[in-house]
C-alpha cells in the first residue's frame, strides 16, 4: 500500500498550482476585504476542464474520482487562495453528486454539461434557519400541483446563491406526521433559482468575503416535475451521496490551508532576525510548528484514505468524518501556530496569515460541526448508543 501520489495525480496537482499562480495574494486580499466572487478563477478552471473533474466523460467530465477531486481542492487552498478560492469551485465536485447517481440520462445530459462548461453556477439549498443539522425536520414545503411543484420555506448558509443560477433543493413533499420514518417524504430539485419568488439575502460574515452565504425566503417558487430528482419521498437518502465527498473534499481544503500557513511561517522564520539570529532556529519556534505539520500530513492521510474508500465504492462514513474532524483541528492549530510565528505582524493583513486564521476557523465549524462528527464517530466506530 502507498500514500504517494500517482503520476496522473501530481500532475493535477502541479497544473492547478499553476492555474491558481494566476491568482495572487494581492487578489485575494482585494476579494477579502471588498468582496466579489473569483469569476475569473472559476473561469480559468472552466476553460481547463477542471470543474467536471469528477462529472462522468459522457457529460463533459474528466470521470476522475473523490480522491484526484481533493488533490484538486486542496492545491487550490493551498495556492493561498485558502476558503475563499476552494470556496469557489467545490460545489462543482459534490453538489451534483446525487444526480449524477440517481438523475435520469435526460436530466443528467441537460444538468451536468453547463456546470462543467462553467456556462452555470448552483447552490446548495438543505439548511434552515431552525433545523441546523437536524436536516428530518426541514420545514421547506414542497406541493404537487399538476405538472410541477410550488415550494414555500426558508434556507440558510446557502454559499454563492448571489451569482447562482441554479439550485439544488432539499424540501419536504409529504409531511413529517404522515411518514413512517423521519427520514421519508424529503424529495430533492434541481432547479432555476428564480430570484421572482426567492429573496436572496446575503450574510455578513468573518471570512470568506469573497464567497458569499446567504438566508433564501421562497414564496410560491413553482418548480417543474421534471426537475425532480429521482423517486418523490427520498431526497434524504439521495442527499447523503454528497455529504461524504462534501465532507472529504472540505477536509483536503483544509489540510491545503493549513500547509500554506505553515510553509509561510517557516519562510518567515529562516529570515526573521531577533538577537542576532534568526527566530527559526529557536526551538520555542521550531517546535510548535513541527508539531502541527505532524498533525496536518496525519490528517491527510485520513483525507486520502477515505477519499480511496469512496472510489472503491465502499462504506466510508466514518473515515469521511473523522477526515474532516482531524484537517480542520489541524488547520485550526496550524494557522494559528503560523499566526504566533509571525508575531505581531501575523495580525496585519499584508502578510496574508489572518485571513487563514478565519477561514480555517470557518471550516471548524462547517459544513458539520466537531460535536456532531465525534457524536457520528462514537456511534458508527465505536457503537455506543445514539446521543442525537
Amino acid at each position: 500500500m502507498s500514500f504517494r501520489l500517482t503520476e496522473q495525480q501530481q500532475d493535477i496537482r502541479d497544473t492547478i498550482l499553476r492555474i491558481c499562480a494566476e491568482f495572487d495574494d494581492a487578489y485575494w486580499l482585494e476579494r477579502d476585504r471588498n468582496g466579489g466572487f473569483p469569476h475569473e478563477l472559476h473561469r480559468a478552471m472552466a476553460d481547463g476542464g477542471w470543474l467536471g473533474i469528477a462529472m462522468p466523460e459522457e457529460y463533459g467530465g474528466a470521470g476522475l474520482g473523490i480522491t484526484e477531486a481533493t488533490i484538486m481542492m486542496q492545491a487550490i487552498a493551498e495556492s493561498g487562495g485558502g476558503a475563499s478560492a476552494a470556496s469557489a469551485v467545490h460545489m462543482n465536485i459534490f453538489g451534483l453528486n446525487p444526480v449524477v447517481v440517481f438523475g435520469s440520462a435526460q436530466q443528467k445530459a441537460r444538468m451536468l454539461p453547463p456546470m462543467i462548461d462553467g456556462r452555470e453556477k448552483a447552490c446548495f439549498g438543505v439548511t434552515e434557519p431552525t433545523t441546523g443539522l437536524d436536516t428530518t425536520r426541514l420545514k421547506t414545503r414542497a406541493v404537487r400541483q399538476r405538472d410541477r411543484y410550488v415550494v414555500h420555506g426558508q434556507k440558510v448558509w446557502i454559499s454563492t446563491a448571489q451569482v447562482s443560477d441554479k439550485i439544488l433543493l432539499l424540501a419536504r413533499t409529504t409531511p413529517l406526521e404522515e411518514v413512517a420514518k423521519p427520514t421519508e417524504g424529503l424529495s430533492l430539485f434541481y432547479t432555476e433559482l428564480d430570484r421572482t419568488f426567492v429573496d436572496v439575502r446575503e450574510i455578513e460574515k468573518m471570512g470568506r468575503k469573497a464567497v458569499d452565504s446567504n438566508e433564501l425566503f421562497i414564496d410560491g417558487l413553482p418548480i417543474p416535475a421534471e426537475n425532480l430528482i429521482g423517486e418523490e419521498g427520498q431526497g434524504f437518502r439521495q442527499i447523503l451521496h454528497g455529504l461524504n465527498p462534501e465532507r472529504i473534499l472540505v477536509a483536503g481544503e483544509c489540510v491545503g490551508i493549513a500547509r500554506i500557513a505553515l510553509q509561510r511561517a517557516a519562510a518567515y522564520a529562516k529570515e526573521r532576525q531577533v538577537f542576532g539570529r534568526p527566530i527559526g532556529q529557536n526551538q520555542g519556534v521550531q517546535h510548535p510548528l513541527a508539531k502541527a505539520w505532524a498533525k496536518v500530513e496525519a490528517a491527510n492521510l485520513m483525507v486520502m484514505h477515505a477519499a480511496a474508500l469512496y472510489d472503491a465504492g465502499e462504506p466510508c462514513g466514518v473515515e469521511a468524518n473523522a477526515a474532516k474532524l482531524l484537517a480542520a483541528e489541524a488547520a485550526v492549530e496550524a494557522t494559528q501556530t503560523a499566526q504566533m510565528t509571525f508575531g505581531g505582524f501575523g495580525y496585519a493583513k499584508e502578510y496574508h496569515i489572518e485571513r487563514l486564521v478565519r477561514e480555517a476557523l470557518l471550516f471548524h465549524i462547517v459544513p458539520v460541526t466537531p460535536q456532531m462528527l465525534m457524536s457520528f464517530i462514537a456511534e458508527k466506530a465505536l457503537g455506543l448508543p445514539k446521543s442525537y
